[in-house]
């Protein structure tokens, strides 16, 4: 009996056999309503898919790093951190409750604030601004069967302002 190689199930839920273009948007909600419309109209949608191509990385910068945002940041996080570990001690000890939540809070408190500023510290002002990043697509393709192809393009006809196949 062979293995199965790890993923497969996921890759072959994603995969068409031959899939073909059907059309390309410039945005998700224009392909998504295109194989909306192809459901509406009795379309198998289980031989469709949608593609983001294109990719790129946009990080979009979102402010300046001090170390007093570092170090509120860090408090914070300890903050969170002190009272889950109080919150566990808590149900496993034999101790009054209150002052193990508040030492392990405190505790987690300072040593968030601690660890924050060191690596903040050690970046040397490399990059002393904060972000968040994503990858979009810029394209979102309609891919079908190959064996639906024909019977999706006629359908997708009907569709007032869906783009035809670019590369029909």
């Amino acid at each position: 009996m062979s293995n199965p190689t790890p993923g497969a199930f996921a890759r072959s839920l994603l995969a068409l056999e031959f899939p073909q273009s059907l059309a390309v948007y410039d945005d998700y909600a224009t392909a998504q309503r295109t194989v909306d419309f192809l459901s509406d109209e009795g379309f198998p949608v289980q031989n469709c898919m949608i593609v983001g191509t294109d990719l790129k990385q946009v990080e979009r910068i979102t402010g300046r790093l001090t170390s007093g945002r570092v170090a509120a940041g860090g408090a914070m996080s300890g903050l969170w951190f002190g009272l889950f570990v109080g919150v566990l001690f808590s149900f496993f000890g034999t101790g009054d409750t209150l002052p193990i939540i508040v030492s392990t809070t405190l505790m987690g408190i300072a040593f968030g604030v601690v660890f924050a500023l060191a690596g903040f510290a050690m970046t040397r002002g490399q990059r002393d601004f904060s972000s968040v990043s994503s990858v979009v697509a810029t394209k979102y393709e309609v891919l079908v069967e190959h064996k639906v192809a024909a019977q999706a393009r006629e359908l997708l006809a009907k569709l007032p302002g869906a783009l035809p196949n670019p590369f029909a």
